[in-house]
């Protein structure tokens, strides 16, 4: 009786401990399956640099020979406008101390500069906003190849907006044009497009619907970002050209659209305010974003603030995530192509930059410069 008992009590504890092995297993083997499908998400993506409290990022321009140029963003007061970022992860000033620096009396350096891009003959053009109301913003064209002013180009009244946010550009070579987004103050929102030979440059699709910004909060964490005493509503902000020049993307910041105008119809001065208007098109969804570029096959990758990610929008307008991460991902801002078809993003914490978080810097050490392969090939040069 005695034995049968202890049999007994020996079969139970044998059933408990291989339900239990197995329950055991099963989680385990559930928590690498699930660990392996966020790992799926972020193993492709690289840290090539990272950056202390004086180097916040801003955009970033490759050069054909591969060189690394980033602006500094200047919501967080950073001394120096644009730099290079060496192989190493340390910056210098670019072009050199003294046009990385505020304007001197002889009116060499740069004020506040976003966008910046290099084109395919390596002369980095540098978006500069204006000074203070009624002064005119400009573009900076520096050749890398032989390390001198290429050319300035200056943008007056009614050229900018009353108050001016000089945001992002596109370079297009084939028809000699620059194409810029104007943020402005939302409603005035607009693209500016600048002729390189003649240097004429022109207002257009102001406030038009692809422009302006939609009535939705940038609600990132559990706060509502702010500029001032109002929700942040962001209009025309990142643009990109695709690898032929045929095709123009945008978008307003604050939108769940991403738009496109083919470069024909841009520079057409034929064409009126409403015609214009009429050539838009509304290429697919996206998030909240500050930042974008697009490959040859027609993939426009973006930059999600709200979501802590990385996404893209298909050919057929359909928009993924590609990689999220709260903490590496913190900000995506602005995007470049690589000679290698490397996808470049700088990461900046804006929405713990003074002006986006009620005058306090909450930046938390480091800002990061990331990396991943494009989906297909494309160009240098946006």
């Amino acid at each position: 009786m005695n034995n049968r008992r202890v049999s007994l009590k020996a079969r139970r504890l044998l059933a408990f401990v291989t339900c239990f092995v197995s329950v055991a297993i099963a989680v385990i083997i559930l928590s690498l399956t699930t660990n392996h499908s966020v790992v799926a998400q972020t193993d492709e993506l690289e840290i090539i640099a990272e950056f202390s409290a004086e180097h916040p990022p801003g955009n970033i321009a490759i050069t054909p020979e591969g060189r690394l140029i980033m602006s500094q963003h200047q919501f967080y007061g950073a001394p120096l406008r644009v730099v290079e970022v060496d192989s190493d992860g340390s910056v210098a000033a670019f072009p050199n101390k003294v046009w990385s620096s505020k304007p001197n009396q002889q009116g060499i350096g740069l004020n506040t500069v976003l966008g910046l891009r290099s084109d395919k003959n390596g002369v980095v053009w540098m978006l500069d906003r204006s000074s203070g109301s009624g002064q005119p913003g400009k573009i900076v064209g520096w050749d890398t190849v032989n390390d001198q002013l290429y050319q300035v180009i200056y943008l007056p009244l009614p050229i900018i907006a009353e108050s001016p946010f000089l945001n992002d550009l596109a370079i297009d070579l084939d028809h000699n044009k620059i194409y810029i987004t104007d943020t402005a103050s939302g409603k005035d929102s607009a693209l500016i497009v600048v002729d390189l030979i003649t240097g004429f440059s022109r207002r257009v699709l102001e406030g038009d619907v692809s422009t302006r910004p939609e009535d939705i909060p940038m609600i990132i964490g559990d706060r509502t970002i702010t500029i001032g005493d109002e929700p942040a509503k962001i209009g025309a902000n990142p643009i990109t050209i695709d690898p032929q020049n045929e095709w123009v993307y945008y978008a307003p910041m604050s939108g769940t659209s991403l738009y496109r105008i083919s470069t024909k119809d841009l520079i057409n001065e034929s064409l009126s305010d409403s015609e214009l208007s009429g050539k838009v098109q509304r290429y697919g969804d996206k998030p909240i974003c500050d930042g974008i570029t697009v490959d040859g096959a027609g993939n426009v990758y973006v930059t999600s603030i709200t979501d802590n990610a990385i996404g893209v929008v298909d050919k057929n307008g359909e928009y993924r995530t590609l990689y999220q991460d709260d903490e590496l991902l913190s900000w995506t801002d602005g995007m470049a192509f690589s000679p290698n078809n490397y996808v470049y993003v700088t990461v900046s914490q804006l929405q713990n930059s003074p002006p986006l978080n009620n005058g306090e810097n909450d930046f938390q050490s480091p800002f990061y410069l990331v990396r991943f392969p494009a989906l297909a090939s494309g160009e240098i040069g946006r």
